[in-house]
């Protein structure tokens, strides 16, 4: 795999090493090794499905309160998205800095989101489906999330939002 850290500190997009011949390719998506040597958190508890209908579908930007901080590994598998990550660190060097990547299956691109990230996407084509490695239990008590328009972040997303939760669309401003 091929690791580029973000301008987000702590955040990498990943690129599968293809081994090509006549057949397609061969290539891992997960190493726990490789993970451990560039320094990011190996550990995977849970892993999770998002199938979105629609373009346009907005899901987050959510996150975990701390003990529950979690790191995800996304990738899109079917379709194409707009992946979003806000650092929420406060000690940061990038607090309320943002960062997006478009993911699709035909690129096989993976964002690895650290601990202190929000994270949400924005379907680009109908039929989306993302997956995700997380390493912590999803805990109900400890779910945050930041609006995708709040003017703190300035989120420059792609294309207008025409489905979202009621629950992503009314979290209320930022404050540090």
């Amino acid at each position: 795999m091929i690791f580029t850290e973000t301008k987000l500190a702590g955040s990498y997009l990943l690129e599968l090493e293809k081994m090509e011949d006549s057949r397609g390719f061969f290539a891992r998506s997960w190493c726990q090794q490789e993970f451990e040597a560039h320094g990011l958190v190996p550990c995977v508890v849970q892993a999770n499905v998002s199938y979105n209908i629609k373009k346009g579908t907005l899901r987050g930007l959510h996150y975990q309160a701390m003990p529950h901080a979690e790191t995800k590994l996304v990738r899109c598998t079917r379709g194409a998205l707009y992946d979003v990550i806000v650092d929420v660190r406060p000690d940061s060097p990038t607090y309320k800095q943002w960062f997006g990547v478009e993911l699709t299956a035909d690129n096989y691109k993976m964002l690895y989101v650290a601990e202190g990230f929000a994270h949400g996407f924005v379907t680009l084509t109908d039929d989306t489906e993302a997956t995700y490695q997380v390493s912590q239990f999803y805990t109900p008590g400890a779910e945050r999330g930041l609006r995708y328009n709040d003017p703190a972040f300035g989120i420059e997303w792609p294309l207008p939002v025409a489905v979202i939760s009621k629950k992503d669309k009314n979290w209320g401003d930022f404050s540090s």
